[in-house]
């Protein structure tokens, strides 16, 4: 716990959920669960689902009136750091991307029929969903391009167009896509989102697309997908017509602290094992890893690298609970990238510490150097981030970067 931004609900569920995750969910890190598909270890997981809700933490995120503890964005943060220290802790409690982000969303600007039908069984953990937006006829960086169309036709929506990397696409029980909806209007107001269900006639999903050479399925995979005159109901948009990108960027704000807080909890984790490994493995008789000066140097800047990057995030979770996200738009993009390098130095710290060890599926190690490479890209890539940061801090030294 960070005791700068520790509340009393925080102080009591933190242990809790920290002891549910040790017994019932550290145990299934083992080879047979973690290099095989997600449906290998599904069935167990849902029934630790179950476990969550009959020891009362299941919805933690939600507000009050949908069965949650109406935690603010810092408070949760903190949740999501203690769940991230499992591959399978999201997934159990129920706040897995991009689920949690189409709850908010849907939550906040869906209308009542939406929310009845879909938004309900989501937060109940009965079905799961997707969202659908980067193309890769497109560079995922200028989201203002985009190729797919929603037509009116009626009172229906055409849609039509190509998109990948729309993540547990399979098995989902309906998208969120981004499609154009006002294709004369300005860069920005273009795109609109609707819900599409994944059974609707023209929904086809082309693939799982292979991630350093695995392509997964279920909720842990990242689709190809097709819509090819798919018809859905003018009535499945959310929000009004041409405020796409604006709800993408409202989704964004927290779940970029949902990400980033993720990432220091898998980077303590690593530090957890790495740790525990140098003070065990034996090197010559009488002397052990952890006394020599190299890794005593992968633990002292690991220690700090991770204190750093979680006092960074909760002080931008606090403000985007106080501010908004809009107001912290500068705070935001240096969290995603500062905290995502972080995490990948502490984990190739962790597995260069293990030796060969650290490659095999035999420790967790090798799970996310392959699963979380892509944190430096999704979500905004470093450089964007970057770029965006410089400019926010030059505009306050009188140069405008944006005018050439």
């Amino acid at each position: 716990m960070e005791s700068l931004f520790v509340t009393e609900r925080i102080k009591e569920l933190l242990p809790k959920i920290k002891a549910f995750i040790e017994s019932e969910l550290y145990p299934l890190e083992t080879p047979e669960y973690l290099a095989h598909d997600f449906s290998h270890v599904e069935p167990i997981l849902q029934q630790k689902r179950q476990l969550v809700k009959k020891a009362g933490l299941w919805g933690l995120h939600l507000p009050e009136e949908d069965g949650g503890l109406n935690l603010t964005l810092c408070e949760f943060g903190q949740i999501s750091e203690v769940l991230a220290s499992s591959p399978f802790g999201h997934f159990v409690f129920n706040t897995q991307a991009p689920d949690i982000g189409n709850t908010e969303l849907m939550h906040k600007y869906a209308p009542t029929h939406l929310k009845e039908q879909y938004l309900k069984p989501l937060m109940d953990g009965e079905i799961r969903s997707c969202f659908s937006m980067t193309e890769p006829e497109f560079a995922g960086s200028n989201p203002t391009r985009m190729g797919t169309m929603a037509v009116k036709d009626g009172d229906d929506y055409v849609i039509n167009g190509h998109k990948w990397f729309t993540s547990s696409a399979d098995g989902a029980a309906f998208a969120v896509v981004m499609a154009v909806t006002n294709p004369d209007a300005a860069p920005h107001k273009r795109a609109s989102q609707i819900i599409v269900p994944m059974d609707t006639p023209g929904v086809k999903l082309v693939r799982n697309i292979p991630i350093m050479g695995h392509a997964g399925d279920s909720w842990a995979s990242h689709a190809e997908m097709l819509y090819e005159n798919v018809r859905v109901p003018q009535s499945n948009l959310i929000g009004t017509e041409g405020t796409g990108f604006l709800l993408a960027q409202e989704r964004l704000g927290p779940g970029r602290i949902h990400h980033c807080m993720r990432f220091i909890g898998i980077a303590e984790r690593s530090f957890d094992l790495m740790c525990r490994y140098a003070a065990s493995r034996e090197m010559e008789e009488g002397v052990m890893l952890g006394e020599k000066q190299f890794i005593q140097g992968f633990i002292a800047e690991s220690r700090a690298e991770i204190d750093a990057a979680r006092l960074l995030v909760l002080r931008t979770a606090k403000h985007i609970d106080e501010r908004g996200a809009a107001a912290v738009r500068d705070e935001i993009s240096m969290i995603k990238f500062f905290t995502a390098n972080m995490m990948l130095r502490v984990i190739d710290r962790a597995i260069q510490t293990h030796g060969g060890l650290g490659m095999t599926s035999d420790v967790l190690l090798s799970y996310w150097y392959a699963h979380e490479r892509a944190a430096r890209i999704y979500d905004g890539a470093d450089e964007v981030h970057k770029t965006a940061l410089a400019r926010g801090i030059l505009k306050g030294y009188g140069l405008d970067t944006r005018k050439k």
